[in-house]
């Protein structure tokens, strides 16, 4: 991949489902932890079973897929590696990510025929960095979200030929740098460096002065603020950019988001950047899909602004485009449907139907069915099967949809 120009799609996948979902939408290769030693310990993750499942179906479909190994270890953490490592190596895994230089080098001891990955979490924000890395075996570098886009193509003209890039291009963003942070056990005794992040930089502060104990003081003037509140990346405008800087892989963050997310975002990306790739505008519709899925207000990070673009200091809550109320199971060539509901949706609704392979259909839900043939007004139980008429046949892992 390195040198090709043609940078490989990079989605997450939390558990099998949303490993799934982002196969089918695109992807180029995905990243995964197990049950331990990644950095997303919220997401349901792999166990040795989910690993063998998962890299048989990536690897059917083409897809690489990369195990992170990416948490700060402390001594009771590495009993385990030297097996963890073995395995790795036996099921197939394409790649390891770590960012600790102890777990690194446990990785190549054990598991020698695999490629090792430098996590964002190293900070590597320089050409004397990454061949630093690049010196003691490492075949990519995940560049830190602090640097701006002229640094990165700066770094990729300047780096070792044979040393890949890779940056993430979607995602929520974190206010400390490159993840780094210990707010989290500071405040809940939950430590963000071993994948136990709660978030606490969403949450609403106010300013207490120590003579007046209880007083809780408003920070600004419209309700308080969340002053660590950081925005989403989005750079879904940007791929011919970073095309044009030589970056192999883009990346999208989400292993504890769902698979909806996975979905949606892995296909509008791939849309967006096979048209690039192609030197042709992308359908407009592409990029506003984006907007479709929870999400924080965006911005392009540190991309184009020293400032990261700015932080939502208004409230924590995130902005939902829609509702995802069912996801297509089998379909004949005239569009009977068998769907599993996720929502509840009626008979007369305004729905939307997303394909891996063609753009979204708006259509009126005329009817549908139970699983027992007779006819009802609306799918009233979550994971019920409903049977109804799409407006056009639609492969296994499609999505039906609403606007909210």
């Amino acid at each position: 991949m390195a040198g090709s120009n043609r940078p490989e799609l990079l989605a997450p996948a939390g558990d099998l489902e949303r490993l799934r979902y982002a196969l089918r939408y695109g992807a180029d290769a995905v990243y995964l932890a197990g049950h331990r030693f990644g950095m997303r310990t919220a997401s349901d993750n792999f166990d040795e079973t989910g690993l063998r499942t998962a890299v048989a179906l990536a690897h059917d479909r083409g897809v690489r897929v990369y195990l992170a190994c990416n948490i700060i270890p402390r001594n009771a953490d590495l009993s385990e590696l030297p097996d963890y490592f073995a395995l790795a190596q036996e099921i197939g895994i394409d790649a390891l990510i770590t960012a600790d230089l102890g777990l690194f080098t446990m990785a190549g001891r054990y598991a020698p025929k695999i490629p090792r990955h430098i996590s964002t979490q190293a900070g590597i924000l320089n050409v004397e960095s990454a061949r630093a890395w690049h010196d003691l075996g490492a075949a990519r570098v995940i560049l830190a979200r602090e640097m701006s886009l002229a640094e990165i193509a700066e770094l990729c003209v300047k780096k070792p030929r044979d040393l890949e890039t890779e940056v993430f291009i979607h995602g929520a963003m974190c206010v400390s740098f490159s993840g780094r942070c210990l707010l989290s056990q500071y405040m809940a005794g939950r430590d963000a460096n071993q994948g136990n992040c709660v978030q606490s930089c969403r949450w609403k502060y106010h300013l207490v002065e120590e003579s007046r104990p209880g007083e809780y003081m408003q920070i600004t003037e419209d309700g308080g603020t969340h002053i660590l509140n950081a925005r989403d990346l989005s750079m879904i405008r940007h791929l011919p950019e970073l095309i044009s800087a030589g970056v192999d892989s883009l990346k999208i963050e989400g292993r504890a988001k769902s698979f909806y997310y996975a979905a949606v975002v892995t296909n509008a990306y791939r849309k967006v950047l096979d048209a690039a790739l192609a030197g042709q505008e992308p359908d407009p519709l592409w990029l506003r899909e984006v907007e479709k899925v929870s999400h924080r207000p965006y911005s392009t990070g540190f991309f184009y602004d020293p400032e990261g673009g700015g932080q939502d200091v208004s409230d924590g809550l995130y902005i939902r485009g829609c509702d995802v109320v069912g996801v297509v199971e089998s379909c004949d060539p005239d569009g009977e449907a068998l769907i599993t509901q996720r929502n509840r949706f009626f008979v007369g609704e305004t729905l939307e139907l997303l394909t891996p392979d063609a753009l979204p259909v708006s259509f009126t839900l005329q009817e549908m069915r139970d699983g027992r043939g007779n006819p009802i007004e609306s799918a009233p139980h979550p994971m019920m099967p409903v049977r109804l008429r799409l407006p056009k046949s639609a492969p296994q892992y499609s999505i039906l949809r609403r606007d909210v």
